[in-house]
């Protein structure tokens, strides 16, 4: 007969979801790729000091790592990194494979059939962050691999350039920069790796500028392929400063396909061979739209250099990842428009595609499954998991069920979020009590939160603890003016929208009111400090490295590719000077009166940790409860596994603190004053 449910508080429920489980399962698959007939990705290992192993999946289903710890498959070009890895196969000796170590950032190359350990191709720079790698094309025909070259000039975050080059295979630049070969100069700040056209003729790829980002206006360049010089007849064909271009790629009979939001959503269209026109040509190029009017995205923020939304498969039709706040992935027919999406429980595709004839491969997860590499056949629609497949670590029944709502913000504006009640298959709440809620604001800012299973938030829900992610304004995935409703509001309208959510949870008997708590990390930690500095809504926070000063972080306590990022989050520095100031935790300090935990990476560039020890030498002798845990080894974003079980059950022991809820399992957090 069923169990009869215990009765006990919320936050108080025992959970078999603890932090070391949560921590085990943290990072997802990247970065797919073929390999002749295999299929290859980069996964984490959160207990091997976090490193990205490259793994493969042989013929016969078998999965295993090609590097052994420590070897590091990871970018670090534009901080946020890249593709860092490109295999192909020989006629003899099995696959060769190109790919970037995090440590000193070298292209190496490796075969892993062979019994030689990897061997470098690119030198050691001593200046600056020295070079950098990222989305890697290999030529073996040409002896070379193509690839962003990511080179700094100076001491400075900025002091940097970047050109697409080649590197030679045979090792003859591991000690020689003279030895690569620039392809495209260095006229725009920013590029992606080349797409080379069907007939080995044209070179395409992204660029753009400050202070634009790449959501903000990208270009599509082309350049003519020469033997063994520049690319020559360089031009952009499409792209604006007010229009996103975020990827490009050739068809099969020569079109450019490209995915771009000056429509409002960014939209699939194509400009055939015919219309490109040889360099120099006048006029207007003229592209059509693969799936016009749908309102929905088939595109997202260039975050990392080398993301794919779409891949054109030999057959003509076009495999897509599109949604709106969710996403699935499909196969076009640009001839017709007819678009048929993949059956199956996931309802988030990560940018990232691979194909093998009729077979197309991507990352997805659901609300009751991790990310796992899936295969689509397209001719036959079936779908199935071919690698990293999702295992539940503990009965599912103690997984929460989301659930998607849309509220009303200020001037009756729309915020998404998904919510995630407490649940429990063998607790209950008494009667009539309210569960304490925490407010989830995801990093970006222009980003998103995913709708899928994330042990984080289980470890909180099982406990009785309730989970909102909202999707403020700013966000990705509803279209460009949803997107554009953060520009020179930061600060203002994410916090407002964060808000909204968690007073409208407890306006509705769904939220305790006096129970209720901010977090976020990166983009959210600024999110969930500057809510406890204007707002009296929340109890408490969890800030992970965030942002506290604009002046410092718009100066030089950033890296380059979000070094004027501000300029459209807050306004131009030099007009604008107060608002840096007036919006900023740290002149705002006063205003905090509720506990808080800050959380940090010391190797952080991103959001170094001078801002956070600014911020806790104003906050100190206030009287205000707070804690500030910071890790060695750690940078923006955590991967260690130890790293993330002390900082998910220090977080913890804020709630319960703060909620007033006994909990004798796990260390209890020191809140100085």
């Amino acid at each position: 007969m069923p169990m009869t449910p215990s009765v006990d508080a919320y936050g108080s429920w025992p959970s078999p979801i603890d932090a070391t489980l949560a921590a085990s399962h943290d990072g997802r698959p990247e970065y797919v790729g073929t390999v002749g007939d295999e299929v290859w990705w980069t996964e984490p290992r959160p207990a091997e000091a976090g490193r990205r192993a490259l793994v493969r999946r042989r013929a016969d289903g078998r999965e295993e790592s090609v590097l052994p710890a420590p070897w590091n498959v990871r970018s670090r070009v534009i901080e946020y990194g890249g593709l860092p890895w490109a295999g192909a196969t020989r006629p003899e000796g099995g696959p060769l494979v190109v790919f970037v170590h995090f440590p000193d950032q070298r292209l190496y190359a490796y075969e892993p059939d062979g019994a030689a350990a990897p061997r470098p191709l690119t030198p050691v720079s001593a200046t600056g962050g020295g070079l950098r790698w990222a989305d890697p094309r290999l030529l073996p025909g040409r002896g070379e691999v193509w690839c962003v070259l990511e080179e700094f000039t100076g001491e400075g975050p900025t002091d940097v350039r970047r050109v697409i080059a080649a590197v030679p295979l045979d090792g003859s630049a591991a000690e020689d920069r003279s030895a690569v070969r620039e392809l495209s100069d260095d006229r725009h700040r920013f590029v992606t790796g080349p797409r080379l056209s069907p007939d080995g003729r044209h070179a395409a790829w992204i660029a753009w500028d400050h202070p634009r980002m790449p959501w903000d206006g990208t270009v599509v360049m082309l350049g003519e392929i020469t033997e063994s010089g520049p690319f020559t007849g360089v031009r952009s064909v499409v792209g604006d400063t007010d229009e996103s271009v975020a990827q490009a790629d050739w068809a099969p009979d020569g079109s450019l396909f490209f995915v771009s939001d000056a429509g409002g959503w960014w939209e699939l269209q194509r400009i055939r061979p015919d219309a490109l026109g040889p360099a120099g040509a006048p006029g207007v190029i003229a592209s059509t739209g693969l799936c016009p009017g749908r309102r929905e995205e088939f595109g997202g923020p260039l975050w990392k250099i080398g993301l794919q939304w779409f891949h054109p498969l030999e057959n003509g039709l076009i495999a897509v990842i599109h949604g709106k706040g969710t996403t699935a992935l499909g196969i076009l027919d640009p001839a017709t428009g007819e678009l048929a999406d993949a059956a199956g429980p996931w309802t988030e595709w990560a940018p990232t595609l691979a194909v093998r004839g009729d077979r197309v491969i991507g990352v997805a997860a659901g609300p009751r499954s991790a990310y796992e590499i899936v295969e689509l056949d397209s001719a036959t629609g079936h779908t199935r998991v071919i690698g990293a497949e999702h295992q539940d670590p503990v009965d599912p029944a103690y997984y929460p069920e989301p659930r998607i709502r849309t509220f009303t913000g200020p001037g009756g504006r729309e915020i998404h979020a998904q919510i995630y009640p407490p649940h429990h298959p063998a607790h209950r709440a008494p009667e009539g009590e309210l569960p304490p809620y925490v407010i989830w604001a995801h990093g970006g800012p222009t980003g998103h939160a995913p709708l899928v299973l994330d042990l984080e938030i289980a470890y909180f829900t099982s406990r009785g603890i309730g989970v909102a992610e909202v999707n403020y304004g700013g966000s990705t995935g509803y279209g460009r003016a949803y997107r554009e409703r953060l520009r020179e509001q930061w600060g203002v309208v994410d916090v407002e929208d964060c808000a909204a959510v968690a007073e409208a949870l407890a306006a509705e008997g769904t939220a305790d009111p006096a129970r209720l708590a901010v977090r976020g990390g990166s983009a959210g930690g600024w999110t969930a400090a500057a809510s406890l500095t204007t707002t009296g809504v929340y109890a408490c926070g969890t800030i992970i490295y965030p942002i506290l000063d604009l002046l410092g972080w718009a100066t030089d306590e950033t890296h380059d590719f979000e070094s004027r990022y501000l300029e459209s989050l807050i306004g131009p520095l030099a007009e604008v000077p107060e608002r840096y100031r007036e919006r900023s935790p740290l002149h705002q300090v006063d205003r905090i009166t509720t506990p808080f935990l800050l959380l940090q990476g010391l190797d952080d560039v991103i959001c170094p940790p001078a801002q956070c020890e600014r911020f806790l030498d104003r906050i100190a002798g206030r009287g205000i409860p707070h804690a500030y845990l910071a890790f060695e080894g750690e940078g923006h974003g955590f991967r260690r596994a130890d790293t993330m079980i002390r900082a998910l059950e220090a977080e913890l022991s804020l709630y319960a603190q703060t909620f007033g809820i006994d909990r004798t399992d796990i260390p209890r957090l020191e809140l100085k004053k």
